[in-house]
């Protein structure tokens, strides 16, 4: 009961503060709920947990909120739940994914800038509060652009384990007309025997199936993993320099200013004690 009436609160102070991004939060809310009603409708009850794992996404930023004791700003809440919607709704329930190719890659771009977002707001809060610790700004900037690239690391082994255990194909695959290969060498020495102009590729199975693949060679999420971890790491690299810039300069350089003031965490005001009733 106690977790609900903070929850509550914060709400509460966000509609006050932040009215904003209640209005969007509320928007997407009730297009989830939407999305949730029909899915159960047609029987679609995977897409129905897709529906139910974002409304649980959405709680997110207040939870973390209450329990580290910190204050989001309501910009990159905004940020938040426009990326979790796009994520899930648009491109898990209604197959943006593969609808609109650059889909996933713009998701994965602003996701390595979130991340190092987080990275870099989070130790500067920890450098401006302490006494003992003040961290250069490239050493700052640095530490954010390692957390973000190891969340994206660590993104990725969640979409290999899906594949792989799930039977998922989260690792969206490419098809390319070269390739090279130590194992076409037929002298077993390391050589790398290239492979070009593909322009057709046969996959027999053991229960008699035929897949032919036209144009090429399907490649199985390597490359995907790769262009990901490229974006993500463009993305990192974006909101490293706005971090840089803003440390070494601050308020001078306003674009940078603005970019990581409206995404700063901070921590959240201590509570006036609530004065006793008399008696």
């Amino acid at each position: 009961m106690k977790a609900i009436n903070n929850y509550l609160k914060r709400l509460h102070n966000r509609i006050k503060e932040n009215k904003g991004t209640f209005i969007l939060y509320t928007i997407l809310r009730l297009m989830v709920l939407a999305a949730l009603i029909r899915s159960i409708l047609i029987h679609n009850y995977e897409g129905a947990a897709v529906c139910l794992l974002t409304l649980v996404l959405f709680i997110l930023p207040s939870f973390l909120e209450g329990s580290l004791q910190v204050e989001i700003p309501g910009l990159f809440q905004g940020i938040i739940y426009c990326f979790i919607f796009a994520a899930m709704i648009l491109g898990e329930l209604h197959n943006y994914y593969t609808k609109i190719p650059i889909w996933d890659t713009a998701l994965h771009t602003l996701n390595g800038f979130l991340f190092a977002a987080v990275g870099f707001v989070t130790i500067d809060l920890l450098n401006r509060n302490s006494k003992n610790v003040h961290l250069s700004p490239l050493y700052l900037t640095m530490v954010a652009f390692c957390f973000s690239m190891t969340i994206g690391v660590l993104w990725e082994f969640i979409e290999c384990a899906g594949d792989l255990f799930f039977g998922q194909d989260m690792q969206k695959d490419f098809i390319v007309q070269v390739f090279q290969s130590c194992k076409l060498d037929p002298t077993n020495n390391q050589q790398a025997i290239k492979v070009a102009d593909i322009i057709k590729t046969q996959i027999f199975t053991a229960s008699g199936q035929v897949f032919e693949v036209e144009g090429g060679y399907l490649d199985i999420g390597i490359l995907d993993t790769m262009k990901d971890l490229l974006v993500n790491l463009i993305g990192a690299v974006v909101f490293c320099i706005f971090g840089f810039v803003y440390l070494h300069f601050g308020s001078k350089k306003k674009l940078a200013a603005s970019v990581v003031e409206g995404l700063r965490i901070q921590p959240a005001p201590e509570e006036p004690a609530e004065e006793e009733e008399e008696a």
